[in-house]
């Protein structure tokens, strides 16, 4: 009778553990997904603006030192120079968002856009 109570026990610790694995999986996958399409977005409006207010190279560098500096101030990691050029860069290469966002991560992502 021990060894049933142990073995439904065990059971019980079993499914429960693959509900939390597979909702923490499913919770990454999320994450990243809204990442890929924020990043997406980030390049299209520096895009968008660049050409609304038709910038230059030279002056669009300058503004994303810029961003860089205040979005990392108010926000924290994740808002680096080059990071912040990925996301142009990102916006310009793939157009659809869709085709990539589920699968890949950002750092995949940044592996694609290196010359």
């Amino acid at each position: 009778m021990k060894k049933d109570i142990q073995k439904n026990q065990n059971n019980l610790i079993d499914n429960i553990k693959e509900i939390i694995f597979s909702a923490r999986k499913s919770v990454a996958i999320n994450v990243n997904n809204e990442l890929i399409t924020a990043y997406w977005n980030i390049g299209r409006i520096i895009i968008e603006n660049e050409k609304v207010n038709n910038i230059d190279n030279s002056s669009s560098r300058q503004i994303i030192l810029e961003l860089s500096k205040q979005l990392t101030d108010e926000i924290g990691k994740g808002f680096s120079r080059s990071n912040l050029f990925n996301m142009r860069k990102f916006y310009m290469e793939y157009p659809d968002v869709q085709t990539v966002s589920g699968q890949l991560t950002w750092s995949h992502i940044c592996e694609l856009l290196t010359d």
